[in-house]
């Protein structure tokens, strides 16, 4: 990113320019890396499953060429493309490491170079076959971080699963937490399907809901209270839910809470949507919930397979 007067950019070429000018990366201690700038460039905010899709097949065709590969995106939508790349990429043996700034790499003061260089770092020396994000001096599974400030350096945070590595004078991996090697890579490529996300807040009008739900939404995350608690308000809840098996809609709930689980019919406000076929996405990320349901959809399972899926742990992205 550069600035224009319309506000932060990407530019073409400047980050060809601004790797060249830290010297450090030409250190002994460093690895040999090649750097790969798509055309166009776009700010994270509009990144699409095309995309996503893009950064795998390239991973894919350079595969045996390198020992990991490190991925510069904007932080609005890491997370999201972080837990996309893990359900896409079966089978991993290499570090993927996202990585980024708070304050670009344009300005003198800011966190892009120390980020940067300490991915190179981890992608060419650690076993760490995983899809990551790294940030803030600390590595997590990809699938397992969200974004947790617009404005701190602390960007990202992983509430329910610790960092897999840690990075102060030492680098110290947390070995125990990291997935086994897979065996050889496969590429799993996402199909368009029609998601929601719903945020349930009071005295929302359920209402809403009929007005989405039409046999080409495949699928609904529902971002609910606590331990996945919904209001029920008369038999709206139930027709909605109705309409939905009808449709063969595939309802994923999770909690709005950072840290915990969503646990249906531990409150009598969950039983409706526990006895109605609902899945539980238990302590998963609302960005690992779509990209897994968009995932599962694209495996072209039969809708209990989609259901049955949800709820086990396929990258490392839940616990249940």
């Amino acid at each position: 990113m550069t600035m224009s007067e319309n506000g932060y950019t990407p530019q073409k070429g400047f980050m060809e320019t601004a790797l060249s000018k830290i010297h450090d990366l030409n250190s002994k201690e460093m690895p040999e890396y090649d750097l790969i700038e798509y055309d166009p460039l776009l700010d994270s905010t509009n990144i699409t499953v095309k995309v996503w899709m893009k950064i795998a097949r390239d991973i894919e065709e350079r595969y045996d060429m390198y020992h990991g590969f490190v991925i510069l995106h904007g932080t609005d939508t890491m997370a999201y493309t972080a837990s996309a790349l893990s359900f896409m990429l079966d089978g991993l043996s290499k570090p993927i490491i996202f990585t980024g700034a708070q304050i670009p790499l344009s300005e003198i003061r800011n966190d892009g170079r120390d980020n940067l260089i300490t991915a190179l770092i981890l992608a060419a020396n650690y076993d760490i076959p995983e899809v990551c994000i790294f940030f803030e001096n600390k590595l997590f599974r990809g699938n397992r971080t969200t974004k947790v400030s617009a404005d701190e350096l602390f960007a990202f945070d992983s509430p329910n699963y610790s960092p897999l590595a840690e990075v102060g004078v030492n680098i110290n991996l947390n070995e125990k937490l990291i997935r086994k090697p897979g065996n050889s890579l496969k590429v799993c490529t996402f199909e368009k399907h029609q998601i929601a996300v719903l945020k349930i807040f009071p005295g929302i009008e359920l209402e809403v809901f009929n007005n989405i739900m039409t046999p080409n939404l495949k699928g609904i995350v529902i971002e609910t209270f606590g331990a996945g608690n919904i209001p029920k308000i008369g038999g709206v809840l139930d027709g909605i839910l109705k309409k939905a098996m009808e449709n063969k809609t595939v309802i994923v709930v999770c909690t709005e809470c950072l840290r915990g689980s969503a646990t249906m019919g531990q409150y009598e406000s969950s039983n409706g949507l526990s006895k109605a076929g609902t899945v539980s996405g238990y302590d998963m990320t609302i960005e690992a919930a779509v990209t897994k349901l968009d995932y599962l959809l694209s495996l072209n399972c039969d809708l209990n397979t989609v259901k049955e899926l949800m709820g086990k742990n396929l990258r490392g992205e839940l616990e249940n």
